[in-house]
């Protein structure tokens, strides 16, 4: 046996929501070659072949419970990587609101179990994060779907950055409760990556940050390059991580803090509330 096999999924059971295009495709392509069996939930149409597909809607519980049903027996591995721009009806629900109840709904079951790994996609957006805990752990108190609803219409905080704020949290929260029951929980904040929803929004998301990629001679991330890190974390060569969203933006965050690239200041101050 080679040690490198612990950076395959030979013999596993993976689940990818939201795997139809972008990032969570390249994650489920990913997890097939790396020796997976692969199962792609989405409300789009699924085109990657080799897996089982499963519709979705992640802003009806109804219709998550139904695909839960659908999905049956144990998974080894959860990418949560569905999400949606602001002016999306239903954002609060799709980006963080179903997953999560996804995700309570599995525990309970048993779907996931001791050895389970769960990988969430945020955002550069979500950064900072730990200047808003107060408000976010009141949040992620709420217990159900209905209630988190709730909460955020009374609060005003149906919108993209709040949502990828808000997993942030959750993944830091609930390292501890998790790996108590033998399961790890981590996730990435990618930098701007040209999938079919950064290229819908590609003034405002493939704009942020050209200037430092043209200064160091890159480009913005393919999905791939970000399937790569969220496929690692939720490998068994990732067992020492749990609780952690890796920043993936080659840097650019990195440097706006140290001033290496005084241009990235303004942007760091303000997602860090500064």
């Amino acid at each position: 046996m080679s040690l490198f096999n612990a950076f395959r999924y030979d013999g596993k059971r993976v689940l990818v929501v939201g795997g139809a295009t972008g990032m969570g495709a390249a994650a489920a392509q990913l997890a097939l070659d790396a020796g997976a069996e692969v199962v792609v939930m989405d409300f789009a149409e699924i085109p990657l072949e080799g897996v089982r597909a499963i519709h979705v809607n992640l802003a009806e519980q109804a219709s998550i419970d139904a695909a839960l049903t659908e999905c049956g027996a144990s998974v080894d591995v959860l990418l949560s990587c569905a999400g949606v721009a602001d002016g999306t009806p239903g954002i609060e629900k799709i980006n963080f609101i179903g997953h999560r109840h996804m995700i309570d709904s599995m525990l309970a079951s048993g779907m996931l179990s001791r050895g389970s790994n769960i990988g969430f996609i945020s955002s550069a957006a979500g950064l900072g994060w730990q200047n808003h805990l107060p408000e976010l752990e009141e949040f992620l108190a709420t217990p159900d779907f209905d209630s988190a609803v709730k909460w955020v219409e009374a609060h005003g905080k149906a919108d993209y950055m709040s949502t990828k704020q808000a997993i942030c949290a959750y993944v830091a929260s609930q390292a501890f409760p998790l790996l108590k029951q033998g399961i790890r929980i981590n996730g990435i904040c990618p930098g701007p990556t040209e999938t079919p929803l950064a290229l819908a929004n590609k003034d405002q998301w493939l704009g942020f940050g050209a200037d430092y990629r043209g200064e160091v001679g890159i480009e913005a991330a393919t999905p791939l390059e970000q399937a790569y890190p969220l496929v690692f974390l939720c490998s068994d060569a990732a067992s020492a991580i749990s609780g952690i969203v890796m920043v993936t933006d080659a840097g650019y965050f990195s440097s706006g803090i140290t001033g290496s690239y005084p241009e990235a200041a303004p942007v760091t101050n303000f997602l860090l509330s500064l």
